[in-house]
């Protein structure tokens, strides 16, 4: 039947079999989600991650470790934030939901899991090839931010750096060594004058050296509008183009290339992890979280705590909202609150994380707003412009943030929009 309709639609079998699980989850797993999706309360990018994410609670179930009633209380958690949220972000709602109703089920899936990691390519046409990496969550965010972190120093450097050029040992006939002239060569002239060496000769390795071609010499080199002469455009490459050829430097060659500047290997990924003490000290195995995608396995939080340097502790709230922190200077543990607060940028929908986000004061610090946590938020620099005082009134945006970091944006037509914190606490 799968080939059948596979055949029939010009799809893969894989699209069909994906397509048939959805609809046998939805009738008979997640009847709710089915109404809500029927209704247009959701969208179908809302139903596939609420039905894979399903599957961890399924396999608790098949287990034995849960109720079957798990999964209703699954759905009715996951529906509430699906119907406020994007697709994008639901996806880690579900997958975080689910981890804490099927406990240690999940973190023996994601050991399973680590064990499938691959590397495939596939062509996509025009000499171009698609480079799939199949590899744990935490790993690929890390290698993500690694690129972009070097991406955008390359683009700020950029102009800074002299044109990378061969070695005069790469130069062919216009590199000479001293020793091959003597003083009846018609050419000696040109570059010794009285036993010195004329000015406008460049030196490399080993003796050997060229003319200056722009000092005036007597050489087809010498005049700077020779077609001789190769004159280097700057570097255009869009931030994408650049992560691409980042990654392939790395790769290849261990190093960025000298086209791509140096020193960046002193960059490093930046990842954010929120783990339980009795889980960091191994006095239970729940799942820690990667902040922003969802439940990370107890061990790799421990092996990243090992490598960390310093921790910090946060108190919540009732309801779940960090509050605090357990040390206090003027600024820098408010920014640490803010990231675990906010984890990614506050414009709704946005999925940005914080490190490359703008810490904005919601009410503009220049027209009296305080600088406090319940006045701050990050804002990624695309969403952060949108509320710009520069911009007209009849196109800017306007943002209020509530006292439990609940932010209601309001748009140019008037319409508006809420952006409640994470909560870091669930009642199931």
């Amino acid at each position: 039947m799968v080939a059948e309709y596979a055949a029939a639609g010009r799809v893969t079998t894989g699209s069909v079999e994906y397509a048939f699980t959805d609809a046998r989850t939805l009738s008979l797993t997640l009847p709710a989600t089915r109404a809500a999706f029927a209704a247009g309360v959701i969208s179908v990018g809302h139903v596939r991650e609420i039905v894979r994410a399903s599957t961890i609670v399924s396999d608790a179930i098949d287990a034995g470790t849960v109720s079957p009633e798990t999964m209703r209380l699954y759905e009715a958690a996951v529906l509430v934030f699906a119907e406020r949220e994007t697709a994008a972000r639901t996806k880690a709602h579900a997958r975080q939901v689910a981890a804490t109703l099927a406990g240690v089920t999940l973190v023996a899936r994601q050991r399973k899991a680590v064990e499938e990691r691959c590397v495939q390519v596939r062509s996509v046409g025009d000499g171009l090839s698609l480079l799939t990496a199949v590899l744990p969550e935490w790993v690929a965010e890390a290698i993500l931010d690694r690129l972009t972190q070097m991406a955008r120093e390359i683009a700020r450097t950029r102009d800074e750096r002299e044109p990378h050029l061969p070695s005069l040992d790469d130069a062919g006939e216009h590199t000479r060594h001293l020793h091959d002239f003597s003083p009846e060569d018609p050419e000696y002239g040109a570059y010794v004058d009285d036993g010195h060496v004329t000015s406008g000769v460049i030196f490399g390795e080993s003796g050997t050296f060229t003319t200056d071609p722009l000092t005036g010499l007597s050489d087809p080199m010498t005049d700077p509008t020779s077609p001789d002469i190769e004159h280097l455009t700057g570097d255009t490459r869009t931030i994408d183009q650049i992560r691409a050829d980042v990654l392939t430097d790395l790769l290849l060659a261990a190093t960025p290339s000298p086209e791509n500047g140096s020193g960046l290997e002193n960059i490093s990924a930046r990842i954010q992890v929120t783990v339980a003490a009795t889980t960091l000290t191994g006095d239970d195995d729940n799942p820690a979280e990667l902040d922003g995608h969802g439940p990370l396995a107890p061990e790799i939080a421990r092996c990243l705590a090992g490598y960390n340097t310093g921790w910090t502790r946060l108190f919540l709230d009732p309801t779940g909202l960090i509050i605090e922190t357990d040390t206090y200077t003027p600024t820098a543990p408010m920014r640490r609150f803010l990231r675990a607060r906010d984890q990614h940028c506050r414009f709704p929908g946005c999925r940005t994380p914080t490190h490359r986000c703008d810490i904005d004061h919601t009410h503009d610090h220049a027209r009296g707003g305080k600088t406090r946590t319940d006045n701050l938020s990050h804002l990624c620099r695309r969403h952060h412009t949108l509320k710009h005082p520069d911009i007209h009134d009849r196109h800017r945006w306007t943002a209020h943030q509530q006292p439990d970091g609940t932010i209601t944006w309001t748009s140019p037509l008037g319409r508006t929009y809420t952006d409640p914190p994470p909560r870091r606490v669930m009642f199931v």
